[in-house]
């Protein structure tokens, strides 16, 4: 490694420790690039809909249940998001525990050809996703989805009881 590229890189490297977001908002860096140097937020869902602004533009990870695929927000033009392009999914409310409420205080989207992938979800598996508020359109959270694990899945004989 050339002498300047090294410098480089110990600049970056010692302005993420002290100040990643004060970093990644000063520089033009490509969006790949961008999300590394943001801290990405590791957040309950009940936090982001109570604070929806204070998420907006950062990139978060929740963990929550599964609760469905929807066309929830979709086509909604201030935070356009095509029903061609997108699925929204829920995740159910983490402050209920006797049944299922979905949160519909949050618009995830998901790309449709992701969420092919996750078509035999079911209400009350675990996931994880993380991705950019983009808006907080109708004091709501909006946001892209852009990495998504399922973490635990029911059996199916849990599922039909």
């Amino acid at each position: 490694m050339n002498n300047k590229l090294r410098v480089l890189t110990i600049a970056i490297m010692a302005s993420l420790v002290i100040a990643p977001q004060t970093f990644a908002e000063s520089v033009s860096l490509p969006t790949s690039v961008q999300q590394v140097a943001q801290a990405q937020v590791l957040t309950n869902s009940l936090d982001l809909i109570a604070n929806p602004a204070k998420y907006l533009n950062k990139y978060v990870t929740i963990k929550g249940k599964f609760d469905k695929f929807s066309t929830l927000g979709l086509d909604y033009k201030p935070a356009m998001r095509s029903s061609e392009d997108y699925i929204t999914f829920l995740i159910q409310r983490d402050d209920v525990k006797d049944h299922n409420i979905p949160l519909s205080e949050m618009k995830i989207f998901l790309k449709r050809t992701e969420a092919e992938k996750y078509i035999e979800l079911n209400a009350g598996d675990e996931i994880q996703f993380s991705g950019r508020v983009f808006s907080n359109a109708l004091g709501d959270v909006w946001m892209d989805a852009e990495n998504f694990t399922v973490l635990t899945q029911k059996k199916k004989d849990e599922v039909k009881k």
